[in-house]
């Protein structure tokens, strides 16, 4: 039993690494892949949490000198300043929001039925923001021109921050992707594709650390030592498959819009929506 066990956080792990950084939802994906493997309870939703912990190390280590040289330049150095302070200010909406509204939304809302209507909305809103970014600059970003307002994310103002971290908000709806909300919302901002994608790699280190710490924190009474190697075994496979996609992803999106993954959330939800219908699949969680 507990081999098995092992395996599905294994599992789970790999789902969080693959899908953490994509615009499709890591939080829907884990729900519909715990459902399916009968694998739920509230441990498992907090395990959930705690093992984005393991992709942002991913990103610690994909971006390590970036993170560094702020580190070190933090007190004399204007950019790396501005820098953290943007990251910063971008974090604050969703610790408000989250702080408030919490408890509300994953009682409610942390379902797979509900995260498949999320699917689709949010794939529908990803094609109509890449249809009115190509409408607006062509094909011409994907080959390198300069098309945006902000085309890293050094150029990002405090206002441009907030702006992304009020985005971040829609993401505590599981389903709605906090990189999709982010990485989409940067360019309605005027953020190019690789700024936006950049900046939600950075803002997802505090916020889903801090999230992963405070859900420990809120359910440190339920854990016992002989759970370490389940969470450890996530945290693991969360960091191995997360690395590897966000390689994966700068590559892409030199070539690439967001659009595959739209059609890709679209008719993700369309199938769970209509195995639920159907009564082909019990999507009881």
């Amino acid at each position: 039993m507990e081999f098995l066990v092992l395996i599905k956080a294994a599992i789970l792990g790999i789902v969080e690494g693959l899908t953490e950084f994509l615009p499709i939802s890591s939080t829907g994906h884990l729900i519909v892949a715990s459902s399916l493997l009968h694998f739920t309870g509230d441990k498992v939703s907090t395990f959930e949490i705690a093992i984005q912990t393991g992709a942002m190390f991913a990103v610690i280590w994909q971006y390590r000198v970036k993170l560094a040289s702020t580190v070190v330049g933090i007190f004399r150095e204007p950019l790396a300043q501005r820098f953290a302070f943007n990251v910063g200010v971008a974090f604050m909406p969703a610790v408000v929001l989250g702080l408030a509204l919490g408890g509300l939304i994953k009682s409610h809302l942390f379902h797979p039925l509900p995260v498949a209507l999320a699917f689709v909305i949010g794939g529908l809103i990803i094609l109509w923001v890449e249809r009115r970014h190509h409408r607006n600059f062509g094909e011409r970003d994907l080959q390198g021109a300069r098309v945006s307002r902000v085309e890293s994310v050094d150029q990002m103002s405090p206002v441009d921050a907030l702006k992304i971290g009020i985005a971040q908000c829609a993401a505590l709806i599981p389903g709605t992707s906090r990189s999709g909300a982010t990485i989409i919302g940067g360019m309605l901002f005027g953020l190019s594709r690789k700024a936006a994608t950049e900046f939600s790699f950075y803002l997802a280190i505090p916020t889903l650390i801090g999230a992963g710490i405070y859900s420990m924190w809120k359910q440190r009474d339920s854990f016992v030592a002989a759970d370490a190697p389940t969470f450890v075994v996530g945290l693991v496979f969360a960091f191995a498959s997360a690395l590897l996609c966000i390689r994966w992803l700068i590559r892409y999106l030199s070539t690439h819009d967001f659009s595959v993954f739209a059609w890709y959330r679209i008719a993700f939800g369309c199938v769970i929506l209509l195995t639920a219908y159907f009564g082909w699949v019990d999507w009881a969680r």
